[in-house]
């Protein structure tokens, strides 16, 4: 629906550049989508249609896989437009992933199947049984998740060697290297891991299973399991009381990550912390305290990745400052709003929008990050040549375009 008044932000945004906007990415969606059943050469086969991330570019350097934890923000996007057909199939393709290899892998190709990427299956679940109210379904689907909890991110062995420290998980990779750990954690590359991400407790991480566990509990209670329902909110709580006693710096108000074998928190301030607001991990104190410290990460165009003085040491860190990213600007708005925040959410979510409008306008395309220092100049590179058309800034646009504007 076309909007129909200018809205009110740091700079207002125009109604029709909207509009424009979001044509521009109901229209994306068909040059992201891809179907491929049957394996070919190092692509596994996927039952159902997918979006990737982007389409080839200049550069030459193209996606034709999906990932894990991309699909889950691409999803809200696709939800928000209606989609919600593709986005069950993308759900039912990492289930398929999950049963037939152990494990949801970094992306659907056989060389990504070494690692996975932060867990957001019983996230999606509960999106898509919100539409689907489907109990047999969520019985089945939930069952696929528990295993991915017990095998993978809880197991205390190799090849998923993750559960390490009093029941606190950290980043693997079957190799058993840092770089390609941290690769998992999805922040591929950062400032937050010092190039150690095996020895890290990670903040994000340890939320995410904190929400898996309240995600059973309430899958539990709506399948009219209250005594297993229990015991998962106990498992939260008691993981909640350790990631407040290993993370939380109560000086700096802050979570940090742990490094368990030097027996020290992180100096790195990052917005992973905020993964405790979005998780309901975080007490009411806490939340207070993170609040206070987001002026740490608020710059013209949006949040950065970390502080500034935790930028990126060379192009390659592209998770740092001076770079902001769409899921964790869906992340810390969502996880405001839980707690309460709601002016302040709305408001970054505004300047969120309004970057990506101005920097549309001006190139006419949507970007993988953006650098939120100065919003009209090129982000720090990673990796992998810079990509435009992206799924999730088109799916978090989307979504705080219709909850927002």
């Amino acid at each position: 629906m076309p909007l129909k008044q200018k809205v009110s932000t740091s700079k207002d945004i125009e109604v029709a550049d909207v509009d424009r906007a979001l044509k521009y990415i109901n229209t994306k969606w068909d040059d992201l989508l891809r179907f491929f059943p049957e394996d070919r050469d190092t692509l596994i086969g996927l039952p159902y249609p997918y979006i990737i991330p982007s389409t080839e570019n200049d550069s030459g350097f193209a996606f034709e896989e999906m990932y894990y934890w991309d699909s889950y923000f691409t999803a809200q996007g696709l939800i928000k437009s209606g989609r919600t057909e593709l986005a069950e199939g993308m759900l039912d393709d990492l289930i398929y992933l999950a049963d037939r290899f152990g494990s949801v892998p970094n992306g659907n190709r056989y060389y990504l199947t070494g690692r996975s990427q932060p867990p957001f299956l019983t996230s999606y679940i509960l999106d898509i049984y919100q539409i689907k109210k489907d109990n047999k379904w969520l019985k089945k689907v939930s069952e696929v998740a528990k295993d991915e909890y017990e095998k993978v991110w809880t197991n205390e062995s190799h090849p998923n060697w993750r559960n390490v420290f009093h029941g606190l998980s950290r980043y693997y990779d079957i190799n058993v290297i840092d770089q390609l750990a941290e690769a998992e954690s999805g922040w591929d590359m950062t400032t937050r891991f010092n190039d150690e991400c095996l020895s890290y407790i990670p903040i994000d991480l340890n939320c995410l299973l904190y929400k898996y566990e309240m995600d059973f509990a309430k899958i539990a209670e709506l399948l009219g399991d209250e005594t297993e329902a229990e015991v998962w909110k106990m498992r939260a709580k008691n993981r909640a009381a350790k990631v407040t006693y290993y993370l939380w710096d109560a000086e700096k108000g802050f979570f940090f990550d742990y490094n368990y074998q030097k027996d020290e928190l992180s100096d790195v301030w990052s917005l992973a912390s905020y993964y405790a607001l979005w998780s309901g991990l975080a007490s009411d104190e806490q939340a207070d305290r993170l609040v206070d410290n987001l002026d740490k990460f608020m710059q013209r165009g949006g949040l950065s990745a970390t502080s500034e003085e935790f930028g990126s040491l060379h192009d390659n860190y592209q998770w740092a400052y001076p770079n902001g990213w769409a899921p964790l600007h869906w992340i810390v708005v969502n996880g405001l709003d839980r707690y309460g925040h709601k002016v302040m959410a709305k408001n970054i979510a505004k300047k969120w929008l309004t970057t990506n409008i101005n920097y549309f306008n001006k190139y006419e395309i949507f970007r993988e990050s953006y650098n939120v220092v100065e919003p009209m100049d090129q982000p720090k590179e990673g990796l992998y040549p810079p990509q435009e058309g992206f799924g999730w800034t088109n799916a978090v646009f989307l979504y705080f375009a219709k909850k927002y504007l």
